[in-house]
């Protein structure tokens, strides 16, 4: 198992470090990311790593970048041996978990989609009978299946949580044309995609999306549909009334929540067994939606 929790590429300028991705600018027209095994929770970078989570998101997004081949999106190749002959050389650093990628003018909000009634939106449903402002039935459950999909777009917080947004405020900050194909787009992928997923024993209960621009065409970017961004739940243990087993990190935050941390940095190590059984965890989530193992 390799670990890798932060890149070093020298020679390449270094965009940003997100909680999980390093991004560097190769030129003025393409961007290489690389996902590393850092895992973060309650939005704090965790002090332990998870060994080779950058490989299964990296592998997990490009299986759906395949799967939606009709939607544009801003990816060039993963394969190491198709990069510029200078990022070449790192190939130990970035073989299966790095994306060469179109630059793209990213859109300022964050586009989810919810088939099922959970996170954040369980919350607004309690307290106000909504999620960002639109009406749901009343007596709904926690995780139950939502009449329709919605669209419920969301602020793109640089530190802390996204915030969830009525229809309305994303128009007013991206545009009503715009937000409007926006929302028809995600709900066209959640919908293929979670149809999809159904194949395989798996409820795609959420997801978020970034939309970007190349050339002034629309464009799909960033991960795409993996555990990180999505709550996939197991379609045999289905029971509403409450929270779903899920293949994520669920079993970071069941141990975070045991130890009464404070959820502010720096972020604890965390025990061998939670390490292992969260890595299985992503493993799972890539054989279960594509039929191999990584």
């Amino acid at each position: 198992m390799a670990l890798l929790l932060e890149s070093d590429l020298p020679g390449l300028t270094l965009v940003r470090r997100g909680k999980v991705r390093d991004v560097y600018a190769v030129d003025e027209e393409r961007l290489l990311i690389v996902a590393t095994d850092r895992i973060s929770a309650f939005d704090v970078i965790l002090g332990s790593g998870i060994p080779d989570k950058g490989r299964v998101l990296t592998q997990i997004s490009l299986f759906w970048f395949r799967f939606l081949a009709d939607i544009p999106n801003h990816l060039i190749s993963t394969n190491v041996d198709e990069y510029p002959e200078g990022i070449r050389e790192y190939r130990e650093q970035l073989e299966g978990r790095s994306m060469l990628v179109r630059r793209a003018r990213m859109v300022d909000i964050e586009c989810v989609a919810r088939g099922y009634l959970s996170g954040s939106g369980w919350k607004e449903y309690q307290a106000q009978g909504t999620i960002c402002g639109i009406p749901l039935p009343a007596g709904l459950r926690e995780s139950d299946r939502l009449p329709a999909p919605i669209f419920t777009p969301a602020t793109k917080a640089q530190s802390g949580h996204d915030e969830n947004i009525a229809f309305e405020e994303a128009a007013k900050t991206v545009g009503v044309k715009l937000a409007g194909e926006l929302r028809d787009l995600t709900l066209q992928i959640y919908g293929k995609a979670a149809a999809y997923a159904e194949t395989r024993g798996i409820i795609l209960a959420d997801t978020k999306f970034e939309f970007g621009f190349v050339d002034n065409k629309l464009v799909l970017g960033d991960e795409v549909l993996t555990p990180d961004s999505s709550r996939f739940w197991p379609r045999a243990s289905y029971q509403p009334g409450g929270a779903q087993p899920s293949y994520d990190k669920q079993f970071v935050r069941d141990y975070l929540e045991s130890i009464a941390w404070n959820k502010q940095p720096p972020g604890p190590v965390l025990p061998d067994e939670v390490i292992e059984r969260t890595g299985n965890k992503y493993k799972e989530a890539y054989k279960v939606l594509t039929g191999k193992s990584l």
